[in-house]
């Protein structure tokens, strides 16, 4: 029987549940973790390597789920309408390049940015159109799985002998954390949990470099109801929401969930597992501070918390905490009105926000995770209504406030999903209902054989659209590019060099690069 509380087509296996004990526990294994004998050798390799660094830092915008690539940078107008979809185009300055009519200000912008859109995953049809081993591969830059591994074993949180580290992790190892910057050097934003379960984005684990180079997951969106949840908050939205405007998100009776909880989208400080956040304003002093930690101590004590507090984390929460106002990159109510509105009052547009301070703050590489992209259902509604708009305004206003104050130039920002979409609609499962009870809507479904990746900033070169698909937009006709190419292209314009090493925790040495970089774009 079909769990009633998941959509048909994705396999609740596929969409991987990881209890809140593992949650903490992985979260106690992050932060700081480069000492100074450390920071000595990582300076020694980055001064010897071949490469000139274009980049000081990372933006990775994950599109979880997989956006379609004909409803975002790679429409096909002329197609027959079982595979064009339901909307128009837009032409840009290039020629080349037409976007879907939903992005007008990113239609506006192309100046600014380059599309590959012909990224692909090699692996076996098993690996490449599933959601957690399409994940892992594109988070580590890799093109397979480690041996043994399934799509449903490679979501579950635990050590693997070969598991490959995530592209953060790398940039962690590889690139030395900038002088007197106490931020761990890889910040995930702005949600712990981007579906329905507690799970963590399979491949964004330091695997064989060991915890010491994990990433900071750090959650500051509000709790959102929604049911198999997509979208930007508040502009949120449930895949299986019937249209009957007597069942829309609210408090009433017939009402499919109740959307309260993120009416109001401002983000929280950092909760630094006690469940509790950190208030900056409640810290006056270090002797507060101290005192804070001791409660935050008993209290964990008392609840028996897998969670360790330890010395690094003691050292993070007191950089939050001592940090007040515009020194602190998470406090964004320092910006002004103006700039806030341009970024968008909303979940992806303050992540946004938060990641251009943190990249101001020396941070190396900031993952923002945009989830909802898993449009099998009601895409069209939903694309337009929800996703679309929400990408077009704040990525758009965040393009135009790096560019201003000059930190497009040294930030590279990628963003793409693990998969792109089938390039013919149908539903899910013909004659079939919805968890809402309704009959289920055309969408697009899992598509691995090619997918759209945007890059920006860092002297890549712009207005690009790189590589070609066939009529249908199913598959390359030009070079195609792998999440090993993706891995190398970023490494490349950090200045890591394609014939460095990193040695895993048992000293054994392996090449960082496992692919080539996307040549046309720098």
């Amino acid at each position: 029987m079909r769990d009633p509380q998941h959509r048909l087509g994705c396999q609740r296996s596929d969409h991987p549940q990881v209890g809140r004990r593992e949650l903490l526990h992985a979260g106690a294994l992050t932060l700081f973790g480069t000492s100074f004998s450390d920071l000595l050798k990582l300076e020694a390799m980055a001064a010897e390597t071949s490469n000139a660094a274009r980049a000081k830092s990372v933006i990775f915008i994950f599109q979880s789920g997989g956006p379609s690539q004909h409803e975002t940078f790679d429409p096909k107008p002329e197609a027959p309408d079982t595979i064009r979809g339901e909307y128009g185009s837009i032409a840009t300055a290039n020629s080349e390049l037409r976007v879907c009519e939903y992005l007008p200000k990113l239609a506006q912008r192309a100046n600014r940015y380059s599309i590959v859109r012909t990224m692909y995953h090699p692996a076996d049809r098993q690996f490449r159109n599933e959601h957690n081993s399409a994940m892992y591969m594109v988070n580590t830059g890799s093109n397979g799985l480690p041996p043994g591994e399934n799509t449903n074993s490679i979501a579950l949180q635990r050590a693997r002998p070969l598991e490959w580290p995530s592209i953060g992790s790398m940039i962690a190892y590889a690139v030395p954390p900038r002088k007197g910057m106490g931020l761990p050097s890889v910040v995930d934003i702005p949600r712990t949990r981007i579906n329905a379960g507690e799970f963590l984005i399979p491949g964004t684990a330091p695997g064989m470099l060991g915890p010491k180079y994990s990433r900071w997951r750090v959650n500051l969106a509000p709790p959102c109801h929604a049911p198999d949840p997509g979208g930007s908050c508040p502009n949120c939205y449930s895949h299986d929401q019937p249209d009957d405007p007597a069942r829309q998100p609210g408090k009433l009776p017939k009402s499919w969930y109740d959307n309260s909880s993120c009416r109001n989208p401002d983000f929280s400080l950092p909760d630094l597992g006690t469940g509790q956040g950190a208030v900056i304003e409640r810290v006056e002093n270090r002797a507060s501070l101290l005192r804070s930690l001791d409660q935050m101590r008993r209290d964990l004590d008392s609840h028996r918390s897998v969670f360790k507090y330890d010395a690094y984390q003691r050292q993070a929460l007191e950089l939050i905490v001592s940090q007040r106002g515009k020194n602190n990159p998470f406090d964004i109510t320092q910006e002004s009105d103006a700039l806030r509105d341009q970024y968008g009052r909303e979940e992806w547009g303050q992540a946004f926000l938060v990641a251009r301070r943190l990249v101001e703050a020396g941070v190396r590489m900031v993952q923002v995770n945009l989830r909802g992209w898993d449009t099998h259902q009601n895409a069209f509604r939903d694309l337009k209504g929800k996703l679309l708009p929400s990408l077009d305004h704040c990525l758009s206003g965040f393009l135009d406030d790096m560019q201003a104050r000059g930190l497009l130039d040294e930030t590279l920002i990628v963003m793409c999903g693990e998969m792109g979409r089938t390039p013919r609609i149908s539903p899910i499962a013909v004659g079939g209902i919805n968890a809402a009870g309704v009959p289920f809507t055309p969408g697009r479904h899992h598509w691995g054989d090619v997918f759209p990746c945007f890059f920006a900033g860092a002297g890549i070169t712009p207005g690009l659209a790189i590589g070609k698909t066939d009529r249908e937009g199913g598959t390359p006709i030009s070079e195609g590019h792998t999440p090993a190419d993706l891995a190398a292209t970023i490494f490349s314009l950090l200045g890591i060099g394609a014939d460095d090493e990193f040695h895993d925790i048992d000293g054994r040495p392996f090449r960082i690069y496992q692919g080539r970089p996307i040549t046309e774009i720098l």
